[in-house]
């Protein structure tokens, strides 16, 4: 396993929950019975706050670390744009993040792609939200 990987997981920061959220979605796999509740506070369509609660695999954990730190202050339209970006993802090359979600290289690479599915579910949560 990434050494990587585990280091985001184990960031607990933001896997809380936020009582006065705007918006909530909590989202199951059908493949492998992950959990994850996401909270988000929107304001003038703007990410305030996100954070999650989950019960789930490192994979999963991770990615919604790094969801949790980077769509804060981001607006809903820049969030979509990004989404269209992860439509990209496969096992045969490696997305090329623009500098401003370079932190997502992290995990959404090639070599995870087995995980697809995991570390997707915190994005498809989101998805419910923000579309």
């Amino acid at each position: 396993m990434d050494i990587n990987i585990l280091k985001l997981a184990s960031d607990t920061k933001n896997n809380k929950y936020i009582g006065n959220c705007t918006h909530s979605t909590k989202f199951k796999s059908k493949i492998c019975g992950d959990e994850i509740e996401i909270f988000l506070i929107i304001k003038d369509n703007m990410i305030k706050d996100f954070t999650y609660q989950s019960q789930s695999c490192i994979y999963c954990n991770a990615s919604a670390n790094i969801a949790s730190k980077n769509f804060k202050r981001k607006s809903k339209s820049k969030i979509k744009n990004f989404l269209k970006l992860l439509e990209q993802f496969n096992d045969k090359e490696n997305i090329l993040f623009p500098n401003e979600w370079k932190d997502f290289k992290k995990i959404f690479n090639k070599k995870n792609f087995a995980r697809k599915d995991c570390i997707s579910l915190p994005i498809e949560a989101l998805k419910k939200i923000i579309e």
